[in-house]
């Protein structure tokens, strides 16, 4: 009897390959016998469901398929059991050597468990990368310098060298897996193979292991490192140690060591890549008059900048090449002073007096010259009560 594959997936015959699978995958995990034991019918399903996906998910055997039917799958028919298009299912029934089609949908699930993961047959198994966050002044990025550090890491144990067996003894083939480190198990009609549980994959045993370890074959110790920070380094960069991470299983290759960068906030300057910015308060006569100030700079020293007449809170003054190193470079960044006026407070009776006074001139100046903002805002408010009385 022919057999409708594009039916028993529940698809029309124009689905795409990902539909393709996506039905298959749906349908095999409904019917499959471990989980239908007390349904007779389930194991003819899946067999069916198994060979529908075993030719349609190839474009090849679905173009004959599409062309001849079943029939070009059947023994005596195109390709049958003398190669072409035959591949585990016909007359033959379910291949359970080479899990069907179900292979695919194996490798999507377990992925790396079928394959044993990252350790080796020898048990070889590289060290964990480590990170370590350096705590650093805004002064110390700029100037860089060598910090000594205390880290926290697994390190080869030095008594058993990293074999995790006691001195004068050594290991044992495993008796579970007979040292291939792999095991196998019958699943229904799968044979799973995967990595064995007594030896962790290496095919040997520790009759006595270390008393220093544990047999672990790797010790806990802190381990100092001296790490050079390079001046103009920036927050959340990070300084690779490689080979100085932890140390590896049975002799495998160390891991790495990520420094990772962390600039304390300053309670002067603020940082934006190689420039520096800080605010600066002036009194209101400097601003007014014009005059100089002195200010700190990043590497600890003082430098005079002068103020011009008339500058506004807000105006920023820059000094060239006064800010952040830049890695890699001689040069440096810019440091960039945000005026703020002060008003004066705490006036006595004369100095307020002479204030007025002050108050009192400029407010002769009808021209706004002395105040063209306050002067200009104003002409804009009567413009503005202007339109609205009309």
């Amino acid at each position: 009897m022919a057999k409708d594959f594009y039916q028993t997936l529940g698809l029309s015959k124009g689905a795409s390959a990902e539909e393709i699978k996506k039905a298959y995958r749906k349908l095999a995990m409904k019917y499959h016998p471990d989980q239908n034991k007390d349904n007779p019918d389930a194991e003819a399903k899946f067999k069916d469901i198994n060979e529908a996906y075993d030719v349609l998910k190839d474009d090849q055997k679905r173009a004959a398929y599409d062309q001849f039917g079943s029939a070009a799958f059947e023994q005596g028919g195109m390709g049958g059991g003398a190669g072409g298009f035959g591949g585990g299912f016909g007359r033959g029934g379910f291949d359970a050597s080479g899990f069907g089609g179900f292979s695919d949908i194996f490798e999507d699930m377990f992925g790396e468990a079928m394959r044993g993961g990252g350790r080796s047959s020898t048990g070889a198994m590289r060290g964990a990368d480590l990170q370590y966050q350096m705590d650093i002044t805004l002064e110390e990025a700029f100037e860089g310098k060598e910090i000594t550090i205390k880290v926290p890491v697994m390190e080869t144990c030095p008594d058993c060298k990293g074999s995790g067996a006691e001195a004068g003894t050594g290991t044992e083939e495993c008796p579970a897996c007979n040292g291939s480190g792999r095991m196998r198990m019958q699943q229904g009609f799968f044979t799973i193979e995967r990595t064995c549980s007594t030896c962790g994959g290496t095919g040997t045993i520790i009759r006595n292991p270390c008393k220093t370890c544990g047999g672990e074959g790797r010790v806990r110790r802190e381990k100092t490192l001296k790490v050079t920070v390079p001046k103009g380094i920036e927050h959340g960069r990070r300084i690779r140690l490689a080979g100085e991470g932890e140390d590896g299983l049975r002799g495998g290759p160390s891991g790495d060591l990520y420094v990772l960068i962390y600039i304390k906030p300053h309670k002067f300057f603020e940082r934006d890549g190689a420039n520096l910015y800080c605010r600066v308060p002036i009194p209101m006569t400097t601003a007014s008059l014009g005059g100089e100030i002195e200010v700190p700079t990043i590497e600890g020293k003082r430098t005079n900048i002068k103020i011009p007449q008339g500058t506004q809170t807000g105006q920023q003054l820059r000094l060239r090449s006064k800010g952040m190193s830049i890695m890699r470079s001689d040069s440096r960044g810019d440091m960039y002073i945000e005026v703020f006026v002060e008003t004066p407070v705490n006036l006595n009776t004369s100095q307020k007096d002479m204030l007025k006074r002050l108050a009192e001139d400029l407010s002769a100046d009808k021209a706004g010259k002395h105040s063209p903002e306050s002067s200009g805002f104003l002409n804009k408010m009567k413009n503005l009560w202007s339109d609205l009385t009309e």
